[in-house]
């Protein structure tokens, strides 16, 4: 009797022997069905201040519960997280925090929202999912923070209990996903699209790593792919590299590089682009795509100033994207 199981999950569609895992390592083949083994279990969990997933656009200002589990279904050769991303379930240190425990906590510590966020929260869906799902109703938002790279119908109802989406677009490339993510970048593009769709608020960004996708061309195709098929409202964060995990023959990402692709985004028409990562003197703060008003001051992860007035700019007038209360 054949006890395969087939992961329906991601893109990647593992078919899992029995006592096999896919390929994010904690999704198991357990006599003929598939289960995950990090449901509850996060081996990280922490109150960020939410400039830090980076959301700018989405309540600015407010801490937020963030937690992972170990895991990823993506492989990414810079991966900061790699000691939790590509760890094996049985080789880590995890608590048991069931979703409505996470609730409490985020209640108590007087958390507004929850960031699933560190790994990727599409290879621990169903605690995401479950968790996110109590949290709506106790009136806490939801926030994914993630790589994008899920099938549509899985990633469409997680969609329906989340308020926010900070998703990476590595690449524009099939090619470029696959050499350094173990990938592709279609079904990113789609999820983007799928999730500003869904009306979720959604922010952008993009790892700038030097020689591999830092040239003024890859920039300016990026820019336009996200005016064009998302629109000119997404907010874009260009993130600064630093050597990591297996990409530590590269040098740290220039800032330079990063002024010069904020310029080109703006020069293409998005409103809203930021570089992070590394202190610069414009590229963290937000301003009015109208009159030009800085309306939200940032010093790295911290809030200077906000002047906005009802999610508006109080020269204007003008209506500024996100989730402001």
């Amino acid at each position: 009797m054949n006890q395969n199981v087939q992961c329906e999950l991601c893109p990647k569609r593992c078919v899992i022997g029995p006592g096999q895992s896919g390929d994010c390592r904690v999704r198991i083949n357990i006599d003929g069905v598939l289960r995950t083994v990090v449901y509850g279990y996060p081996c990280s969990m922490n109150i960020d201040p939410i400039e830090k997933k980076p959301l700018f656009h989405f309540l600015p200002g407010t801490p937020i519960l963030s937690l992972a589990t170990v895991g990823c279904n993506l492989h990414c050769l810079n991966c900061q997280n790699w000691e939790i991303s590509q760890c094996n379930p049985e080789d880590s240190t995890a608590m048991p925090v069931p979703p409505e425990q996470l609730v409490k906590i985020a209640l108590q510590r007087k958390c507004p929202s929850i960031a699933y966020t560190y790994t990727d929260p599409i290879v621990y869906y169903e605690y995401a999912y479950d968790t996110s799902r109590l949290a709506r109703q106790a009136g806490i938002r939801n926030a994914l923070v993630t790589a994008g790279y899920c099938n549509p119908e899985p990633w469409r109802r997680l969609l329906e209990v989340t308020d926010a989406a900070r998703i990476d677009l590595k690449g524009m490339s099939d090619d470029f996903y696959r050499k350094f993510c173990s990938g592709t970048a279609g079904p990113v593009k789609q999820c983007l699209i799928d999730a500003v769709a869904a009306g979720v608020h959604v922010e952008v960004i993009n790892l700038i790593i030097p020689t591999l996708n830092d040239k003024p061309e890859d920039i300016r195709q990026l820019a336009r792919w996200v005016k064009g098929s998302l629109g000119n409202d997404i907010p874009l964060h260009f993130s600064g590299f630093y050597p990591h995990y297996k990409m530590q023959h590269l040098p740290p990402t220039p800032l330079a590089t990063l002024d010069l692709a904020r310029h080109i985004a703006l020069e293409e028409g998005l409103y809203y682009v930021y570089i992070g990562n590394i202190r610069s003197k414009e590229g963290e703060n937000t301003y009015c795509p109208s009159c030009k008003k800085m309306l939200i001051q940032r010093q790295g992860f911290m809030v200077v100033r906000n002047i906005l007035k009802d999610g508006c700019c109080p020269d204007c007038g003008r209506k500024i994207y996100g989730v402001w209360k």
